[in-house]
């Protein structure tokens, strides 16, 4: 990869480290249009650099001054979106009941282009617990155990061990990146 996305990757590095090392099903990143308006073009380096670790790198929303991009692995989000509970929960938001992951991901992208925010199901997508995200919707978010990547209604100590671990790892990659590195060789050893 050709690299004048330095500043894109100590982007990703922040924002996404957590799907590109495995420990996530997908993170979402905001990207300002006016520092990256070439970003469709330039994801095209990504997808390819990327693809042999099935990681995909798709636009949700081109919203006002920004991007929102979802980096994800293929087949780990593929299996959280299949889990019975997901399922259910997708259901309650209005996602018909068995559809393809590429389907469930074009019902998102409605949602999100038709919200002023974030529809509450994006955490299902993000790999937040079911339990947090309905929890989040029950209690209109007021009243969390424990607030951090998310805010958790449910097992706070176990949330609380993943925050450290997902914040664990940004520090170290993003580390790397400014040292020098480019994220495919972050991630080319692991």
């Amino acid at each position: 990869m050709e690299y004048q996305n330095q500043g894109l990757d100590r982007l990703l590095a922040a924002y996404c480290s957590p799907a590109l090392a495995g420990i996530k099903p997908a993170n979402l990143v905001s990207c300002d249009r006016a520092r990256y308006p070439d970003l469709p073009y330039r994801l095209l380096a990504y997808r390819k650099a990327f693809a042999c670790r099935g990681m995909r790198f798709e636009i949700l929303c081109s919203c006002g001054g920004r991007y929102l991009l979802l980096v994800y692995q293929q087949q780990r989000l593929a299996q959280r979106l299949a889990e019975p509970g997901v399922q259910r929960a997708l259901r309650y938001f209005g996602y018909a009941e068995g559809q393809t992951m590429e389907a469930l991901l074009c019902r998102l992208r409605y949602r999100m282009a038709a919200s002023d925010g974030f529809p509450h199901e994006i955490g299902l997508f993000l790999g937040y617990p079911v339990e947090d995200v309905m929890g989040f919707v029950r209690y209109g978010g007021r009243g969390c155990k424990l607030s951090g990547y998310w805010k958790v209604y449910g097992d706070a100590e176990e949330a609380a061990r993943l925050f450290e671990r997902l914040s664990r790892v940004c520090r170290a990659v993003t580390r790397r990146v400014e040292q020098g590195e480019t994220l495919l060789q972050v991630f080319a050893a692991s």
